[in-house]
């Protein structure tokens, strides 16, 4: 680590991780230490992880979109 804090990923660490030049990563923290992940990798976990909750076919997005939709006309008055 530098002065100014600054660490360096090794290149050969970045290519086994598929780190790309300019990619946002995220940082956790937690009681084993700092996990390093890009983000398309933590949006990967994270839909992993929701696969046990959402079932085949189902479109979590377009229930939120009918949801606000419905909550829109709710709020003109319109229902």
């Amino acid at each position: 680590m530098s002065e100014n804090g600054r660490v360096l990923i090794p290149a050969s660490y970045r290519k086994a991780l598929g780190f790309q030049p300019g990619e946002t990563l995220t940082l956790r923290i937690d009681e084993s230490g700092l996990h390093i992940q890009s983000r398309r990798q933590a949006i990967l976990k994270i839909r992993e992880n929701m696969k046990k909750y959402i079932k085949p076919g189902r479109s979590v997005s377009d229930e939120l979109i009918a949801e606000r939709r419905l909550e829109a006309k709710r709020e003109q008055g319109k229902m």
